[in-house]
């Protein structure tokens, strides 16, 4: 194909991003994903993969060259326990990740510029009880985000903005909510909720007692990961230029959500709290007007569908593992 866009992904190697490049693939476009590291599941539908630290400029400036648009996935994150333990890292990474491709993205003439952002940007003191309004864009401001995490997001979408206003790039901010899905973190500290839970609940017997961080009773809304990957590239088709929710407008519990995954696996699952692990907020839902007026759609994978995909994905990666380690030491 002659004049096939060029698209560049960063954080190919991650979720979101790994399964951006099969969506984009899937659409015809030629794809150069970035990472510090390969997808850790299957094999990457790039194009042209490239191991590269988006921290340093020179890296950025060169996985920018000869692309079209770019879709900035890059960052340093994880599951609340996670990005409350690391505030001054997370800044940095992001902040340096995030300057720095914006502005090889300037220099390399990107037509088309899209930034990853959070739920996390949104004032505390409005997510702090379970049965909170759902989030509004205009709800960003005055400021209170997350600590360390939701600034830099913010920040970021500024300096978004700016180039926009300044340089005339066109950009694109669109704010996750809790996105999830099979080929994602599922152990080791950086999982979201819906992940950790598929895990302590395929991991657990009839019966057995899992533990929950907090009281079970915070709310979330959750977004099956191929309505993220379409609505973010519906959003790149369209004429909106302000940050933007991307997420279910279905607000549960964690106790609810741990409910729904014990009837998917079968399992009857007893629950014990502990009140001194990270919790987050307590309360948080997407406003989706905004998305539906500009997209003229909304996500509509159902919570109980995609958890019935992610949770069978989970047991199985569990389940081979047991194996190998059977097999590996019965070798």
């Amino acid at each position: 194909m002659t004049n096939q866009k060029k698209i560049l992904v960063t954080g190919a190697g991650g979720f979101i991003g790994h399964h951006l490049c099969k969506h984009l693939k899937g659409r015809g476009y030629w794809i150069r994903g970035v990472d510090i590291k390969y997808p850790e599941f299957e094999s990457t539908m790039a194009d042209d993969f490239r191991l590269m630290d988006l921290r340093e400029f020179s890296h950025c400036l060169e996985s920018c060259s000869g692309m079209d648009e770019v879709y900035q996935l890059a960052a340093d994150m994880g599951g609340i326990g996670y990005i409350t333990s690391y505030h001054a890292a997370i800044l940095r990474n992001n902040a340096l990740i995030n300057l720095h491709m914006l502005e090889a993205a300037r220099k390399n003439n990107i037509k088309k510029y899209l930034y990853t952002s959070s739920a996390c940007v949104y004032p505390q003191h409005l997510q702090d009880k379970p049965d909170i309004a759902p989030l509004k864009e205009e709800d960003a401001y005055p400021a209170d985000a997350e600590p360390g995490y939701g600034w830099e997001k913010l920040f970021a979408e500024l300096a978004c903005q700016y180039y926009m206003e300044d340089f005339g790039m066109k950009t694109y901010s669109v704010r996750f909510h809790n996105i999830f899905g099979p080929l994602g973190t599922y152990d080791g500290g950086k999982e979201k909720s819906p992940a950790a839970v598929c895990r302590k609940i395929a991991l657990a017997e009839q019966k057995d007692e899992i533990e929950i961080w907090g009281d079970g009773k915070q709310t979330r809304s959750y977004c099956y990961i191929s309505d993220c990957v379409e609505g973010i590239f519906r959003l790149m088709q369209s004429d909106y230029h302000m940050p933007i929710n991307l997420g279910q407008d279905r607000m549960i519990t964690i106790n609810e959500l741990v409910d729904m995954v014990a009837k998917i696996a079968g399992k009857k699952i007893r629950k014990k709290y502990d009140l001194s692990k990270p919790q987050g907020v307590r309360g948080r839902n997407s406003d989706n007007n905004m998305l539906r007026k500009v997209l003229n759609w909304e996500p509509l994978v159902s919570l109980e569908e995609g958890l019935g995909i992610t949770y069978k994905w989970i047991h199985e990666q569990i389940t081979r593992n047991k194996k190998a380690v059977v097999s590996g030491k019965s070798g």
